[in-house]
């Protein structure tokens, strides 16, 4: 005789697949879904010189599809170690790291390599490292999407338009030692998308860069992300640079710690609103300025308001 069945799967046995979807629905969407980079409690350890380094203790972080998000921090924050794992040059130790539906800590080294082919563009701040010296601009253009296979007609179409859009149409026919490093910085962007990536990831582009043509450079990478739709991160220790997205994520000692963002108002003025970032296990970083200003050390004390929460340093005479 058939044994009866119902929504939860065989009597006794494990639920069926509607029981599963039903319960999936109760929990809500899962962390990060529809972002394009999702980083869930990240963390990146490793070793020099003997002694273990966290670079990343367990940092969160979302950005959604399309977003021109600038990451800053102090040095040996986590800045690099942080883009280098979103650029599949570095593997988490721990933790989820995924790029455009690309999970980064399961992924094989076929895998990381196609990755890194097809969806993600890299641009660095030392100008050498972006462009092979011995080839044209174009030619350094073209030469990413030849790896991918493109015909000769698509690779030449899809490097004049991009030189073109990014102001250095004029260059296509020069090799790096012939340009400014505004131009060669301008070129590398156009390497980092000729493949159609979904992210482009940019390490202090401009940090070598005087302030008229860091400025360029920028507008270059803003260029990308407005009319190509890119999704675009940039680390970066030029404030000027930091200021000119809408979002600005700050990370300290391995975590995210703050983030600013700012919005055009209707008159036209600008408005900037900072944020400490609650992680998913209820940590908040307080601004250093903050907890140096009142002394705050080892534990503050905590109240519960009608709609917020209060905190104060913990001091013997409040007791």
């Amino acid at each position: 005789m058939d044994t009866a069945r119902t929504d939860t799967g065989k009597a006794g046995g494990a639920p069926g697949l509607a029981e599963l979807e039903r319960r999936a629905a109760e929990r809500g969407p899962a962390y990060g879904e529809g972002a394009h980079i999702v980083c869930d409690n990240l963390v990146r350890i490793y070793k020099t010189d003997g002694v273990e380094v966290v670079a990343l203790q367990g940092l969160d972080l979302l950005i959604d599809p399309g977003e021109l998000v600038a990451v800053v921090g102090a040095s040996g924050s986590g800045k690099s170690t942080l883009l280098n794992i979103l650029s599949g040059l570095d593997v988490p130790t721990a933790g989820v790291a995924r790029v455009a539906g690309s999970d980064l800590l399961t992924m094989a080294s076929r895998e990381r390599l196609e990755f890194r082919r097809e969806k993600v563009g890299f641009i660095w701040q030392q100008t050498g490292r972006n462009l092979l010296p011995y080839l044209t601009a174009v030619q350094n253009v073209e030469l990413p999407m030849r790896f991918a296979g493109r015909s000769r007609r698509a690779r030449a179409t899809r490097a004049a338009e991009l030189l073109g859009m990014l102001g250095v149409g004029d260059c296509a026919g020069r090799r790096p030692g012939e340009l400014s490093g505004g131009q060669q910085q301008r070129i590398a962007i156009a390497v980092a998308v000729a493949n159609e990536p979904h992210v482009v990831l940019a390490d202090e582009p401009t940090g070598e860069l005087d302030t008229g043509t860091a400025a360029e450079v920028f507008g270059a990478l803003r260029r990308v992300n407005e009319e190509l739709g890119t999704t675009t991160v940039v680390v970066t220790h030029d404030a000027r640079v930091a200021e000119r997205v809408d979002r600005t994520v700050g990370i300290r000692d391995g975590r995210t710690s703050s983030e600013v963002r700012r919005r055009d108002e209707a008159d036209g003025t600008r408005v900037s609103e900072e944020y400490a970032v609650l992680d998913r296990a209820g940590r908040v970083q307080l601004p250093r300025g903050f907890t140096e200003a009142l002394d705050m050390r080892d534990r503050v004390r905590l109240a519960l308001e009608d709609d917020h929460v209060g905190v104060w340093p913990d001091r013997e005479e409040d007791r």
